[in-house]
């Protein structure tokens, strides 16, 4: 590891930079795209192809206020029943576009809480995706499950659905976090969602846990990595707080004296990472951890690991089709979002047209550039061949790019004939090393700490 005053001298600790889930990121888009560009995307999918599908569910019991997702809070089941109609007649839509044979390699639910929904809600939203396009062989069901907001009767709905991997958020275990960031949960409510999934033969897991959290210690992160071990999840995502109360107002309920210094949030993720390579757990990309057996680890292993707004993946479909308020799209052409608003998405879709609201039209550099960033974000290289050999750039335009960003890090990286190259000893600095190469204009938009 680079000693931290060098990382502070190339400005670590001061950096916002995006999480690059997508190139140009969401703050770049436009109203280049709407619904009728959106349905001809649609149409325009190859017959008998693989696709993704993801699906939004807003709605929450609480609101935890670490949380900066677009949800809203219930404490009835009505909204959720009219908001899953307007899924149906959204899918509905979307069955009218679709070419023939068109089936899913990937679904995920998430949210929000998509387990609020009851038992006959959840079969009722699954038998329409699976009229509108169908899974694929040995394709992936995920859903996001709130050890709260879960009982037998609606796990076995979704077993019954086909879901073959469930996905838990944990953030912390320490009780004093836990009250400071509005999220109570357990360790022992946890662990007994666990073995309902697995009771149900649903055997893959994900799990997901903070760093950089307020009153977050080395000791504190070492007892909650353990305990979520404990439970052997397939795959963690070790995420970095991203505390923007400026953007997410409930995030104003945290106290940000409380918050760990930006050098004190490396020694957490430090901590979390050693303790995950001790178990085994190979390392995915910036933030992900996987046993040696996931799919995650065989896609690294081959080259086929790729990024998108679920973080890392195995999955190799083009398009991903996002369903429900705010979900993101991305199409060969382009990303296309969904309006924000629930009442805005339903009403449109309630008027028989697509809610899409913004987006982005590929042109330019933007292919190109999206993959030497997803390049670095998932293998922390980038192949030159591939690259001339894919894209319309001269080797003299390339070079001077990997120079570029070579003099940037005083050198910390490595350039060859090959390409270039992030040695384990500077990948902290990774997503600092991808804006180099996002030709936009960063300086608006309230990114995230760089660690």
């Amino acid at each position: 590891m680079i000693a931290k005053s060098q990382l502070a001298r190339l400005g670590l600790f001061d950096a916002k930079v995006p999480r690059y889930t997508s190139y140009p990121t969401a703050p770049h888009f436009s109203n280049d795209v709407g619904p009728d560009r959106f349905g001809d995307w649609i149409s325009g999918i190859a017959p008998g192809s693989a696709i993704s599908l993801y699906v939004h569910v807003p709605f929450c019991r609480r609101l935890c206020w670490f949380c900066a997702c677009r949800t809203q809070g219930t404490q009835t089941d009505n909204p959720v029943i009219a908001y899953v109609d307007t899924l149906k007649a959204e899918l509905a839509l979307l069955a009218e576009r679709l070419p023939e044979g068109v089936h899913l390699s990937r679904l995920h639910w998430g949210g929000g809480t998509p387990t609020l929904l009851n038992p006959e809600l959840m079969r009722g939203l699954a038998r329409s995706i699976f009229d509108t396009v169908p899974l694929g062989p040995e394709a992936e069901f995920s859903v996001e499950i709130d050890p709260n907001e879960i009982d037998p009767a609606r796990l076995d709905a979704l077993a019954e659905a086909g879901m073959n991997r469930a996905s838990i958020g944990v953030q912390d275990f320490d009780d004093e976090i836990q009250k400071t960031i509005g999220r109570i949960q357990g360790y022992d409510v946890t662990r007994d969602a666990v073995e309902m999934i697995r009771a149900r033969g649903i055997y893959s897991l994900n799990a997901d846990i903070l760093y950089g959290l307020p009153h977050q210690t080395r000791a504190r992160m070492t007892e909650s990595v353990q305990k979520l071990l404990s439970l052997n999840p397939d795959r963690v995502a070790l995420y970095g707080y991203a505390h923007v109360p400026w953007m997410a107002k409930r995030q104003q309920l945290i106290p940000s004296d409380a918050l760990p210094t930006p050098e004190q949030r490396l020694d957490l993720f430090d901590t979390a990472r050693r303790l995950f390579m001790w178990d085994n757990y190979a390392e995915i990309g910036i933030d992900h951890f996987a046993t040696q057996e996931d799919g995650l680890t065989r896609a690294l292993k081959t080259g086929k690991l790729r990024r998108n707004f679920q973080g890392y993946t195995d999955d190799q479909a083009e398009v991903l089709i996002g369903v429900g308020a705010s979900s993101i799209s991305r199409f060969p052409q382009g990303y296309a979002q969904n309006a924000p608003a629930t009442s805005a998405h339903t009403a449109a879709i309630r008027a028989g047209r697509f809610s899409t609201a913004r987006g982005h039209l590929f042109k330019g550099q933007d292919v190109m550039r999206a993959r030497l960033i997803e390049a670095l974000m998932c293998d922390f290289r980038i192949d030159r061949a591939e690259i001339l050999r894919d894209h319309e750039i001269t080797a003299e335009e390339l070079d001077q790019m990997f120079r570029n960003a070579d003099e940037a890090f005083d050198g910390l990286l490595r350039v060859t004939a090959d390409g270039l190259f992030i040695p384990q000893e500077a990948r902290a600095l990774t997503r600092m090393v991808a804006r180099l190469f996002d030709a936009y204009d960063l300086s608006k938009a309230g990114h995230s700490s760089a660690i």
